[in-house]
């Protein structure tokens, strides 16, 4: 168990006046049960409820009064109902409808008690038409590790400390970019993170690897709506992580003969167990950012890690020490983008990229961020300035002067002229700075 950032956020949540009960969402064994524990640490007395457990579900599916319920809590737990300082953790609460329900009376009737829900697919219980507790909830999104939090995790704490340092000294790259590598590699899982800082064993990982995918594809089943539905699921599972970063049509997906409805369908139930998300792409320079979802998205998984194994890369990513030439730069977009998503505790927060298609050339940009009223480029690649064709077009088009690249070289920054005459700045961040991608632009725009 090691120390997320994420601490922070549950913190401010519990300091809030009227603070409403907390939902984690997230996938699988991405650390929100552990998380909780951690977090827990900071109260008088910690209730865990797993619903998956029948004698806890139960508890909801009675027929009790709200002040039965809460009775019937403590009294399971052998605990009294006094002014300790007190937290619930509801895990798995998709299961019981009724568990989802009570979460309006912790928050009218009971708001002294502090109630941490965790669960996957809860759209599917708002589609049963139950009473869902709009308005007096709020949610947080669990994402795998950081780059920083498997820095915190390893113990490397001079490097924790290097990546506040602004301009960012020549003597940390080195170091810095083979601890990126390493996280590249094996992904921020964290039961994966807290085995490699144990045994700095690489190979040890695979087991676990193998344990968490095939975990997935069990929960096939809970997952889908229709026989019809896990077969679409499992076709993805077995054969998606080969098209992670690429451009993908639902129609025939992954040489199969599914058809664009019936696959639409069932990545978009993936999308919201957070195992994958289809990343749209915009034709705009400006805000807002407005995705064009008749175009085709890019396919990307939760954690590159399991990307690395499931796509059987790994000896690649681990004897290419520059990872923007690995798999064809694809790893290095993924890894960029799961480092931006990372930032984000929004649960519907996504990403984008740009896109120009016409008939005569395509154009096409890694990623576009907001930034204050801003539309930031973002290129994840080691050419030269004067090579990035597409930043050239974004840029000339864009109502500012600031631009991205983020690659494997040290930090510097270039000044580029266009053919017009207009001038950008491009700012050029090394990979393991990606956490740190506002503050520089804020620096330097």
């Amino acid at each position: 168990m090691f120390k997320r950032y994420l601490i922070s956020d549950l913190e401010k949540w519990a300091n809030e006046p009227n603070r409403k009960p907390l939902i984690l969402r997230g996938a699988r064994q991405v650390g929100k049960t552990t998380l909780v524990q951690y977090f827990a640490k900071n109260f008088d007395r910690f209730i865990s409820l797993n619903l998956e457990k029948q004698e806890h579900k139960r508890i909801f599916e009675s027929d009790y009064s709200f002040e039965q319920l809460l009775n019937a809590i403590f009294f399971l737990f052998n605990q009294r109902k006094d002014n300790k300082k007190t937290l619930i953790f509801i895990d798995e609460i998709q299961n019981s409808p009724q568990a989802v329900a009570s979460l309006r009376y912790f928050y009218e009737e009971s708001p002294e008690i502090h109630v941490i829900a965790a669960g996957s697919l809860l759209e599917t219980l708002i589609n049963r038409t139950i009473s869902f507790p709009v308005g007096r909830v709020e949610y947080l999104a669990v994402r795998p590790c950081s780059f920083r939090e498997f820095l915190v995790a390893t113990n490397e704490s001079a490097a924790v400390d290097a990546l506040s340092l602004y301009p960012p000294p020549p003597f940390i790259h080195d170091k810095l970019s083979d601890l990126f590598h390493i996280y590249t590699l094996i992904g921020g899982m964290p039961e994966i993170i807290s085995n490699y800082a144990q045994n700095k064993d690489l190979v040890k990982l695979n087991r676990i690897y193998q344990s968490i995918l095939t975990s997935y594809k069990d929960d096939v089943e809970k997952y889908a709506t229709s026989l019809a539905m896990v077969h679409y699921i499992r076709h993805i599972l077995k054969t998606g992580f080969g098209y992670c970063g690429q451009r993908i049509r639902f129609e025939h997906f992954g040489e199969s003969e599914y058809k664009s409805r019936e696959m639409g369908e069932a990545f978009r139930m993936l999308e919201k167990t957070f195992l994958l998300e289809l990343v749209y792409p915009t034709t705009s320079n400006t805000l807002p950012l407005i995705s064009d979802f008749k175009k085709s998205p890019r396919l990307h998984w939760f954690d590159t890690g399991l990307v690395n194994f499931a796509a059987r890369i790994q000896t690649e990513v681990f004897m290419n020490n520059d990872i923007t030439s690995t798999w064809k730069g694809l790893i290095a977009e993924h890894i960029a983008g799961q480092e931006l998503l990372a930032m984000e505790t929004d649960v519907l927060a996504t990403r984008t990229f740009w896109v120009r298609e016409s008939k005569n050339s395509n154009a096409e940009i890694d990623y576009v961020i907001p930034f204050n009223s801003l539309l930031i480029p973002v290129e994840i690649k080691n050419l030269s300035g004067t090579s990035l064709k597409s930043l050239h077009l974004f840029m000339e088009k864009a109502p500012h002067q600031t631009a991205v690249r983020i690659w494997a070289k040290p930090f510097s920054i270039d000044h580029i002229t266009l053919a017009s005459g207009k001038k950008f700045k491009l700012i050029n961040i090394p990979f393991y700075l990606i956490s740190a991608i506002y503050d520089i632009i804020a620096k330097e725009i």
